[in-house]
């Protein structure tokens, strides 16, 4: 496929031809995601994809980070079940251990990378979650870099901002704002995975040449934090419904309406990352219910 093709624009009306499964299920069929992700210095940032995930409907969640932080995220956040990794004098995380083995092996989706440096040590624990991990691996921030090749039928969703993606392609930041479609495109098809090159236009690309654009964001999703919520959600989706394009191209378009949502009840500019999942139920309810109507 030529990426000068026809792009189809990301709305809901597309979202309501791939509806997510039935939402009535208990949390078991609703599956189980793990966040990898945090540090000492930015702990947050797995609190706000898991927040995002547990938002779009994920079932269950569990999140490995730094250990000095564990317990405070855990108190924060009560509803995920939390695991301490050693880290670095730094405070970043450094390597596994078995009761991450056992988490990767049973989760339906694994987010890794929010919250982290992109540090040799951050490099090798990716690769070792790659290998290991079951379910639909979204890779973050920190964790997009070096070989993110996937396995054949087996795509990844990789979701970096321009200057991520300039660096994972060896282009200059201006050059990747000034052919965004091309290089997702391409970067799409060379790691057989989904690609979300996010911006306030945002391109959706999957691995066997399908592209998606999405110019509907708002300034105050240009927020600290705001890109740990969407790969949160992003997981959410896919714990959900095991799609990795399906996950991505909701959770696009959701991320994006919750910011709208907001732009509305507190202003243009200066609402937080942490109120973006809030809107996050309502909206989902909204496109799936018109997807259920006759002649939606």
């Amino acid at each position: 496929m030529n990426p000068s093709a026809t792009k189809p624009q990301l709305t809901a009306r597309l979202l309501r031809g791939m509806p997510l499964p039935d939402p009535d299920g208990g949390k078991e069929q609703r599956g189980r995601v793990l966040v990898v992700g945090g540090s000492n210095r930015v702990p947050g940032a797995a609190l706000l994809a898991g927040h995002g995930a547990l938002r779009a409907g994920a079932g269950k969640l569990q999140v490995a980070t730094a250990e000095g932080v564990a317990l405070p995220l855990a108190v924060a956040m009560p509803e995920a079940l939390v695991l301490g990794l050693p880290v670095s004098a730094q405070g970043e995380i450094v390597r596994g251990s078995a009761s991450l083995d056992q988490a990767l092996e049973g989760s339906d989706a694994v987010l890794v990378g929010s919250g982290m440096n992109p540090t040799p040590a951050t490099a090798a624990l990716v690769q070792h979650v790659l290998r290991r991990a079951s379910g639909v691996l979204v890779i973050d921030a920190g964790a997009l870099s070096g070989d993110l090749r996937a396995p054949p039928g087996k795509p990844y969703v990789l979701t970096p901002h321009a200057g991520e993606m300039a660096k994972l392609s060896g282009r200059e930041k201006t050059h990747v704002q000034q052919e965004p479609q091309a290089l997702a495109h391409a970067f799409a098809r060379r790691t057989r995975s989904v690609l979300v090159l996010k911006g306030a236009t945002t391109w959706i690309a999957a691995p066997d040449g399908r592209l998606w654009i999405h110019p509907g964001g708002c300034h105050g999703l240009g927020t600290s934090g705001s890109g740990d919520v969407l790969a949160g959600v992003i997981a959410g989706l896919a714990a959900r419904c095991g799609d990795p394009l399906q996950a991505a191209l909701w959770g696009v378009f959701v991320h994006a309406e919750a910011g709208r949502a907001l732009e509305k009840a507190v202003g243009t500019l200066g609402f937080l990352a942490r109120e973006i999942p809030g809107p996050l139920p309502g909206i989902l309810d909204r496109i799936q219910a018109r997807a259920a109507r006759p002649g939606r």
